[in-house]
């Protein structure tokens, strides 16, 4: 089925951030008397702070200590942004894709505020057709956010196909009914991300080989 429209996502997909991310959280934890290990965290990043607290302290997101957690969170992740920098090919990859027609949302669970800071450090809020947020549900790997990138693309799920680098996003995009091209470049195994539709290495390998892709073959 012909590809129309791309759900993204941002962290390890578009942007070199997911070990900033775990970093952030673990500096949150420790700052409230919580030893939570890096290598604890690191797998779980992808998942938005409701679904990460729970699984990792047993803390409700909206709970005040999920609050303050957050807050904090939030704090020491805006300290790793000077430091972040664009995948390589990321937005040459969508200048490619809307150069074929292809409609692009970005599905994110993130703060609208700190999502769009990203944006404009990847450089790609000119390609963007919409983007979720924190206000669209649950975050991966609930479909969620990507039955809302959905409904702002205005198609069925088997025109769209997703890219996103972790099993959380492939998890959600299995049960949204989405296909999902999945890149290495946010640190997962083959493995961990089996069941893909194909694996790439970062955005540029993509982008070298998208005609032998499938979004190649969505023209």
């Amino acid at each position: 089925m012909t590809a129309h429209g791309i759900i993204l996502d941002m962290d390890g997909t578009l942007i070199d951030s997911n070990d900033a991310h775990a970093r952030a959280w673990q500096r949150a934890f420790a700052e409230h008397h919580l030893e939570v290990p890096f290598d604890r965290i690191r797998p779980l990043i992808g998942m938005g702070s409701d679904q990460l607290l729970p699984r990792l302290a047993g803390i409700e997101k909206e709970s005040l200590q999920g609050q303050a957690l957050s807050e904090a969170w939030t704090r020491y992740f805006q300290e790793e942004l000077p430091s972040l920098r664009p995948l390589d090919g990321a937005r040459s990859l969508l200048e490619a894709l809307r150069a074929r027609g292809m409609r692009l949302v970005l599905a994110s669970s993130g703060d609208p505020k700190l999502l769009d800071r990203l944006i404009g450090l990847v450089n790609i809020r000119d390609l963007l057709d919409g983007s979720t947020s924190s206000g669209d549900g649950a975050s991966k790997p609930a479909p969620d956010t990507l039955q809302a990138a959905l409904n702002q693309l205005g198609l069925p799920p088997e025109q769209v196909v997703m890219l996103g680098d972790t099993p959380h996003d492939l998890e959600a995009a299995r049960r949204a009914g989405v296909r999902m091209i999945a890149l290495r470049s946010g640190g997962f195994s083959d493995a961990d991300l089996a069941g893909a539709a194909e694996i790439w290495n970062d955005p540029q390998d993509l982008g070298e080989h998208l005609e032998e892709s499938l979004l190649g073959q969505s023209v």
